[in-house]
């Protein structure tokens, strides 16, 4: 018997569209791109042979057109794993559930998402500019910790070694260890970009070691993250998301994955104001991929 879902647990406006994103099933394709700033969603866009739909709510921002005869969806998410949770959530529910009915779909649609976005690189290899795949991803958030399947999903040996390593303060929430989709990583990020661990962060300033006027609870924990190596893998970067992209994908049975353009390099401290010029090649690689 296929799942019923309430009122008040699957919120549909009164147009038919899904509560927070305003999108309606006949909107979303099979292919999807996330992005974190709305404004990238035109320029994601103006790559578009045609354009078919253009929606807009808060910061959730999308398009969706056909590229090369490719049906792709672009969609803002805003900055941070909370936000993932409401998107990713949507777009499993405009893709799998009747709106009519509230039941279940009989078949499964399975999507295919790729955030595009930007990062702190951690290593001397990843200076600015590098384009960067997160083959693991480590959540500093906790979302997957809500979810039923977390462990059957995540590296549990690599969030030991992790945890020991860092001499994790259990007050912070445990951190979760995620794969992204191998084929998706094979294929999105080919041989032209550098394949890593990514730590999606809770924050921008404090969860990423950047002391302001409050003083960091653990002044070393970026030195610590930087000499991490595991299995042969070592952290290439901090970003804000990838790990509940992931996360939340590999649950639902989509594949997904993140790519980022490095516009800081937290050990050489430079950093590239000015990264919307040159992060359209990395939309039109992923554009052609995907």
């Amino acid at each position: 018997m296929k799942k019923y879902f309430a009122e008040s647990e699957l919120i549909i406006n009164k147009d038919g569209s899904i509560f927070h994103l305003h999108l309606k099933p006949e909107h979303l394709a099979d292919k999807v791109i996330l992005v974190g700033d709305p404004g990238r969603v035109s320029l994601v866009a103006s790559h578009f042979n045609t354009t078919e739909c253009e929606v807009e709510n808060r910061e959730f921002r999308t398009i969706t057109g056909l590229y090369k005869g490719k049906r792709i969806t672009v969609l803002s998410t805003g900055i941070g794993c909370d936000n993932i949770d409401i998107v990713l959530n949507e777009l499993d529910a405009l893709a799998n559930i009747d709106f009519n009915t509230r039941n279940e779909q009989e078949t499964f649609r399975q999507l295919t998402l790729v955030r595009i976005g930007t990062c702190g690189g951690l290593q001397l290899y990843t200076p600015t500019g590098t384009f960067i795949a997160s083959e693991k991803s480590i959540g500093f958030d906790g979302l997957l910790n809500f979810y039923v399947g977390r462990n059957d999903v995540c590296d549990l040996d690599f969030e030991e070694h992790f945890k020991t390593h860092m001499h994790w303060n259990p007050q912070l929430g445990a951190p979760y260890v995620i794969d992204a989709d191998s084929e998706l990583i094979e294929r999105i990020a080919a041989d032209d970009m550098v394949r890593g661990v990514t730590i999606a962060c809770g924050g921008f300033f404090g969860p990423q070691g950047r002391e302001l006027r409050i003083p960091l609870a653990d002044p070393k924990q970026n030195e610590k993250i930087e000499n991490f190596e595991h299995n042969g893998y070592r952290i290439t970067n901090f970003e804000m998301e990838s790990s509940a992209v992931a996360g939340l994908a590999r649950l639902m049975g989509h594949k997904a994955m993140t790519c980022c353009m490095v516009i800081a390099n937290r050990r050489t401290k430079e950093a590239n104001a000015n990264y919307k010029n040159s992060i359209d090649g990395l939309i039109q690689l992923v554009l052609d991929r995907i």
